[in-house]
């Protein structure tokens, strides 16, 4: 059985999620504001945090980062606002999802349950084949780790997702759209800038080794290990 947090200020709406959430046979527990949901998730070990973003105390942006200092717990965002600059900073932040407000419980359940079924799928069995090196740079796929010559880099839940799967398909040319499909699942609402927006990032967090993400102007992405 899953184990989720359900993170808001509003006692109505952790209730209607709870409720769905139950039914789906989830175990549940709940936290009402930022601080909270960050001393339950350095306490306990939650499967997915459903985490609203305005609250007091601490905002759900700032309760999200403290969490993946020490957990790699996926997590869906919920938001009154819905421009793009305030989705794709919630996606910069490491959340896996994002949700507007007022949304369906129905399709919140359907979002949980395609996170939780890419975060398992994204977890390789133990084996030396999950610890690869290219020059200076070690993925350890297993751990979910990633050291850039020898200085274990920090970065989001997404990143590594995005960065494993690439590696995973080493030298095939990669749309975005084929991105968007296995890193974010079908059930994603996002586009092409999304996919632009974290390669952007996992660039950075490589320092010089972001050479090996090669741009296909016009199609996507792929990892080219002689790429220079």
């Amino acid at each position: 059985m899953s184990k989720l947090l359900i993170v808001d200020d509003e006692v109505n709406i952790r209730a209607v999620v709870r409720e769905y959430a139950e039914f789906e046979d989830y175990e549940v527990d709940e936290a009402s504001n930022g601080m909270e949901a960050v001393e339950k998730a350095r306490a306990n070990d939650y499967d997915l945090i459903i985490m609203d973003v305005m609250m007091p105390k601490l905002d759900g942006y700032s309760a999200s980062k403290e969490i993946h200092k020490c957990k790699n717990t996926p997590i869906i965002m919920l938001s009154a606002r819905s421009e793009e600059y305030d989705k794709l900073f919630g996606f910069e932040i490491g959340a896996d999802d994002y949700v507007v407000k007022p949304f369906s419980p129905k399709e919140l359940m359907a979002r949980v349950k395609a996170v939780l079924q890419r975060s398992k799928a994204a977890t390789p069995a133990q084996s030396a084949a999950n610890r690869l090196v290219f020059e200076g740079l070690e993925i350890d796929l297993a751990g979910r780790e990633v050291y850039v010559d020898g200085k274990k880099a920090s970065m989001t839940p997404k990143e590594y997702d995005l960065l494993f799967y690439l590696v995973r398909n080493k030298g095939l040319a990669l749309t975005r759209d084929k991105l968007l499909e296995a890193v974010w699942g079908y059930d994603f609402f996002g586009d092409d800038r999304t996919v632009d927006t974290h390669i952007k990032m996992l660039r950075g967090s490589l320092g010089e080794y972001r050479k090996f993400i090669v741009t296909l102007r016009g199609m996507g992405y792929k990892f080219e290990v002689n790429a220079e």
